[in-house]
C-alpha cells in the first residue's frame, strides 16, 4: 500500500455519463439501452474478483480477519490474497546465533498460510520486508508497525534465506499445491518501500537473487514483479528479464484512482477518478503486447478508488458505479485484478481509532460490511460472457445457465450530489419475461449513511453494532414484469443495479 503520509494531490472529477459526456446532471436524465441478447459477445473471466489484499502477513492470524476473509470468500468466491510482510520479524522467520549463524523458524509461516488454505484461498506471496538481523542497515518505513526496507547485508544469506523458505512450502504443502501459488518480489519498489540505491537497479538485483533461488527449488514455481506504484518501470523490467534470461512467469504493477497523471503517464493531464485506472491498466497491457514476451500475464496486485482515507469514497455507495465501470473498461486488458484490500482489519496506520475512516476494506471494524462489499456481492453475479452493448453506464453479461444478467449504473463523483436517472431497457433475442433487481444506493446497503445518522460513535456498543450490521444487508431482489419487452429503472446519484433477465 502506498505510504500513508503523502501529501493529499488535487482530486480530479468528473461526471461519466451516456454517449453525450456531460461534465455535470442539471437535472432528471433518461437513457434508452436495446438489450440485444443475439449480439456478439466474449469470454469475461470475473478478473475483478480472483484476489484481493489484506492487512501485513501477521494479521492474518487474528479470529476477525479471518472471519472477514470467510465473509467476502462467501460473496466473491475469491482465490488468492496478497499481503506484505511475511518476514517481517513479527512472523519470526529469521534469526542468528550467538555466532551470528542464520536460524530459520517457519512456526506462524505455517499458521499464517494454513489458516489461508483451510478457507479455501491460497497465497499470493508477496517476499517482504527484511528481517532486521539480515538488513545491511536499518532502513525502517514510516507504517505503524515499522517494517525495514534496507537491501541485504549479504546476497549469499539472502539466497539461503529465499531457498530455504521456497524448500519448506513445497516440503509442507507438496509442489502440486505450491505451483498453483504466486511469488512476487517485494512491494513498490520506485517508493520508499526499497532504500537501494539507485532504486532500480537495486531491484533489478533483488528480483534476479529472488527468482533464481526460487526456480532453483522447483522451475514450476510463479515469480514476477516489479510491483511498482503507479504502473511503473513494467516495460524497462521485462526487457531487464529478456537480456538478462531471469524467470518472469507475470508482470505486476499497481494503481490508484487518484493517482496523479504526472506520476503515471508522466503528463499534465486532468484524469478524473474513474477513468484513471484502467487507463494505467492499458498503458501496461500495451508495454507488454509490445515486449518481447507479448504473451506475459498482467496482474494488477493494487488497486481502489483512493489511496488516501476518504470515507465519502471507499465507505460511501459511490464504490459501486465506480466499481462496475471499472470492469467495463479493463475487461480484456488484465488477467487478475487484486483489490486492496478485503479488510480493514488493517494496521498501517496504527490502531484503527473508528470504524468508519475511509479504510480500504470492503468489511470495516467489527464485521460491518460497508457499500463497496455489496457491490462486489452484486457484480458476482454477472455472467461469465460479457454481450456487446452500446452504453457506457451498463454492462450485458450471460450466465452459462443462459440467464441474461445486466449491471447498470449512476455515477457521479465523491464530491457531487448528481441526480437520479432513469433508464428504459428494451429487450431482444430473448423469451425473458421478468427481472430480478437488486440494488446498492443510498436507499440499499449503505451503512455508511446509517452510521453517520446515528452520530457516528467512535466506539459502537454491542446494540449499535448488531444495528450497523442489519442496515448494511442487502434487501431480497425486488421482481418485475416486463412490459412488451421493457423496463424502467430509476437510479439514484451513486446508484448500482444488477438485473437477471429470466
Amino acid at each position: 500500500m502506498r505510504r500513508w503520509q503523502i501529501l493529499s494531490l488535487a482530486v480530479l472529477l468528473a461526471f461519466s455519463g451516456h454517449a453525450s459526456k456531460l461534465n455535470a446532471q442539471q437535472g432528471p436524465a433518461s437513457d434508452a439501452v436495446v438489450i440485444d441478447a443475439t449480439a456478439p459477445r466474449h469470454p469475461l473471466p470475473h478478473f475483478w474478483e480472483e484476489m484481493f489484499g489484506s492487512g501485513r502477513a501477521i494479521l492474518s492470524l487474528r479470529d476477525s480477519y479471518r472471519t472477514d476473509l470467510r465473509s467476502v470468500k462467501q460473496i466473491t468466491d475469491f482465490g488468492y490474497v496478497r499481503f506484505h510482510g511475511i518476514f517481517n520479524d513479527e512472523v519470526g522467520i529469521y534469526s542468528e546465533d550467538s555466532q551470528g549463524h542464520p536460524v530459520y523458524n517457519f512456526s506462524y509461516i505455517d499458521q499464517i498460510y494454513d489458516g489461508l488454505l483451510a478457507n479455501g484461498v491460497r497465497p499470493f506471496v508477496e517476499i517482504s520486508f527484511m528481517p532486521y538481523k539480515l538488513a545491511a542497515s536499518n532502513l525502517i518505513h514510516a507504517f505503524w508497525y515499522k517494517p525495514n526496507v534496507s537491501p541485504p547485508k549479504d546476497w549469499n544469506r539472502w539466497d539461503d534465506l529465499i531457498a530455504a523458505f521456497t524448500r519448506h512450502l513445497v516440503d509442507r504443502y507438496g509442489i502440486d499445491e505450491v505451483a498453483q501459488w504466486y511469488f512476487e518480489v517485494w512491494n513498490e519498489p520506485n517508493l520508499d518501500f526499497w532504500a537501494g540505491q539507485p532504486k532500480q537497479d537495486t531491484y533489478w538485483e533483488l528480483y534476479d537473487h529472488t527468482a533464481l533461488a526460487i526456480k532453483k527449488i522447483n522451475e514450476r514455481l510463479r515469480v514476477g514483479g516489479p510491483a511498482t506504484a503507479q504502473a511503473a518501470w513494467v516495460d524497462a523490467f521485462i526487457r531487464h528479464c529478456a537480456e538478462k534470461h531471469i524467470p518472469l512467469d507475470y508482470a505486476s504493477t499497481h494503481v490508484y484512482a487518484n493517482d496523479s497523471a504526472q506520476d503515471v503517464f508522466g503528463s499534465q493531464e486532468n484524469i478524473p477518478r474513474d477513468r484513471m485506472v484502467c487507463r494505467a491498466v492499458e498503458k501496461v497491457h500495451q508495454q507488454i503486447k509490445t515486449s518481447s514476451m507479448p504473451n506475459l500475464p498482467l496482474i494488477w496486485s493494487e488497486f481502489n478508488a483512493s489511496y488516501k482515507n476518504e470515507p465519502e469514497v471507499t465507505d460511501a455507495v459511490y464504490m459501486g458505479p465506480w466499481l462496475a465501470d471499472m470492469i467495463r473498461q479493463c475487461d480484456g486488458l488484465v488477467d487478475i485484478m487484486s483489490y486492496w484490500s478485503f479488510s480493514d482489519v488493517f494496521e498501517e496506520q496504527g490502531v484503527v481509532k473508528t470504524p468508519f475512516y475511509g479504510g480500504y476494506g470492503l468489511v470495516a471494524e467489527d464485521g460491518i460490511p460497508k457499500p463497496a462489499f455489496n457491490a462486489f456481492k452484486l457484480l458476482h453475479k454477472l455472467g461469465e460472457e460479457r454481450i456487446q452493448l452500446d452504453a457506457d453506464f451498463a454492462l450485458l453479461t450471460r450466465r452459462k445457465d443462459g440467464t441474461l444478467v445486466l449491471a447498470v449504473w449512476n455515477y457521479a463523483a465523491p464530491d457531487q450530489a448528481g441526480s437520479a436517472r432513469t433508464v428504459t431497457l428494451t429487450l431482444k433475442g430473448t423469451k425473458a419475461s421478468h427481472a430480478l433487481i437488486s440494488r446498492v444506493d443510498s436507499d440499499h446497503g449503505d451503512v455508511h449513511s446509517a452510521y453517520e445518522k446515528m452520530g457516528a460513535p467512535p466506539y459502537p456498543s454491542q446494540k449499535q453494532i448488531q444495528e450497523l450490521r442489519h442496515d448494511a444487508e442487502l434487501p431480497a431482489p425486488e421482481e418485475q414484469r416486463l412490459k412488451n419487452g421493457e423496463l424502467r429503472l430509476t437510479l439514484p446519484a451513486h446508484g448500482l443495479a444488477v438485473v437477471e433477465l429470466r
